[in-house]
């Protein structure tokens, strides 16, 4: 395991990540297990990615949204989720991003469902969580928890509702540019109206095209702020029309300003537990002009 490093040194948690991919593409697993040294938490970054949480230590993992609202235990927080605290004790976890595209398949709910909240993963998966946080306890390795975990996500996804080649496209597009593609052009590259493209991409996705696109402009240019990249570069570079553009992007989804969301320790976990992770980016398939 490596130990994740808040900005001033103290390490809080423990992070462990699979030796290779799982079997389904998209989704990608990190162990954390918290070293009793810290319990004020850490805020987590909206992300583009809509994440499972699957709890099994011997404390709680709190959760407090921006409403003030206090989830425990295992939990999903839907795509672009609010500026949201984490913490606890004891706790340990398996932490899932999955592709939206995914979504429908793995915990049977469209991303237009979780709306960006918050919710008890206990709701989606039942008693089958259950006996999968049982095991995990009682697994002696992380090894062993990301092969369980692994099986139950690839049992899900079997025989799950897909999502339309040309939305899944579109999604991978809106990725592949760092969010710096317009709504037309995606459009036009699958053959649909603007108005068919808004509508079934909301509806399978969560989120409307252009706000997924700001949700994932928003995430390169934080992982750039966090890697020490000068704020003015980060917004010329990222497409913002200025500092000032950059500034109320981080804001909205944040609730802070640059320079703190440089500092933020949760940014330095991806680069432990996701050290150079990307999501595949596909052709469109068969009848999507390009």
């Amino acid at each position: 395991m490596r130990s994740a490093v808040e900005r001033h040194g103290a390490a809080a948690w423990d992070v462990a990540r699979p030796a290779r991919p799982g079997r389904v593409a998209g989704a990608s697993m990190a162990g954390f297990r918290d070293r009793g040294t810290s319990t004020e938490g850490h805020r987590a970054i909206p992300h583009p990615s809509v994440t499972v949480v699957v709890e099994f230590g011997a404390g709680p993992l709190i959760v407090d949204d921006p409403t003030g609202r206090q989830r425990r235990g295992s939990l999903v927080a839907g795509l672009g989720f609010g500026a949201v605290r984490v913490r606890g004790e004891h706790f340990a976890a398996v932490q899932v991003r999955l592709s939206p595209v995914l979504v429908p398949a793995v915990l049977g709910v469209s991303p237009a469902d979780l709306d960006g909240a918050v919710a008890p993963l206990d709701d989606l998966w039942g008693p089958p969580l259950a006996r999968l946080r049982e095991q995990l306890a009682a697994a002696s390795t992380w090894a062993e928890r990301f092969a369980l975990t692994d099986a139950v996500l690839a049992r899900c996804s079997r025989g799950g509702t897909s999502v339309d080649p040309e939305v899944t496209w579109a999604w991978r597009r809106i990725l592949a540019s760092h969010g710096r593609v317009r709504v037309d052009s995606l459009a036009a590259a699958v053959g649909w109206s603007r108005r068919r493209l808004w509508s079934r991409f909301h509806a399978q996705i969560g989120l409307p095209p252009k706000r997924a696109a700001t949700l994932v402009r928003f995430d390169h240019a934080a992982h750039r702020l966090a890697a020490g990249v000068p704020t003015a570069r980060v917004a010329a570079d990222s497409g913002y029309a200025d500092q000032s553009h950059l500034h109320r992007d981080v804001l909205a989804f944040t609730g802070v300003t640059p320079a703190t969301v440089a500092r933020e320790p949760w940014l330095a976990v991806d680069d432990v537990a996701w050290p150079g992770h990307a999501a595949r980016h596909r052709p469109p398939g068969r009848g999507i002009r390009h």
